[in-house]
């Protein structure tokens, strides 16, 4: 078995107003609540207003082809760092600070955990805390790469291209990006966060 993630925007104001040491099973409880079904393949599980179960503060959202794994956003870090170096220096820029923000790890940054006696690090155990004001950035950069990604297709199908594997093919990476971008837009137009959750 592998790692799983789930992907949810939050009003952060509202997160906020929960205890600390309560955010991790409150937002896990908010996005997976007893009676789900699971039946959604893939886009926004719901969006608030919403019907019970769910709660008005977070929305979840299920990205294409993965089931929840967190596998394939590793693999598409995995590939991006096989071509960034070959694409132009604006688009490498702007999709390095997108997928930084989310599940990749910018090469020569510190990804060592936060200090876990810190209750105030109690986001540790997240795959992705995006406050509102980082999605703003998130916002920004996707608005220089989303219309440029086809500008990847040559590199990535030279360097970083593996059919058959997970993220192996363009198509696959770049639907993934479309799904991120998804999520980071709907979290900008109502002003919320992001979290991805390990589950």
């Amino acid at each position: 078995m592998g790692v799983d993630i789930t992907a949810v925007i939050v009003d952060w104001t509202e997160l906020e107003n929960i205890s600390v040491l309560e955010r991790e099973r409150a937002l896990i409880e908010a996005a997976e609540p007893d009676n789900y079904d699971g039946s959604l393949d893939e886009g926004w599980a719901w969006l608030p207003p919403a019907p019970e179960p769910f709660p008005a503060w977070c929305a979840r959202y299920e990205f294409v082809g993965t089931l929840g794994s967190f596998k394939p956003h590793f693999w598409a870090g995995e590939r991006w760092e096989a071509v960034r170096e070959h694409v132009p220096a604006d688009l490498r820029t702007a999709l390095d600070t997108f997928l930084a923000g989310l599940t990749w790890v910018l090469p020569g940054t510190d990804s060592d955990p936060q200090d876990e006696d810190d209750a105030e690090f109690w986001y540790d155990a997240m795959w992705v805390y995006c406050p509102p004001p980082d999605v703003l950035a998130l916002t920004q950069a996707w608005a220089i790469a989303g219309p440029q990604l086809q500008a990847l297709r040559e590199p990535f199908d030279f360097h970083a291209a593996a059919p058959g594997k997970w993220v192996g093919t363009f198509e696959e990476f770049t639907s993934l990006l479309h799904g991120w971008a998804e999520v980071v837009a709907e979290a900008h137009h109502r002003g919320w966060g992001i979290i991805g959750l390990p589950i």
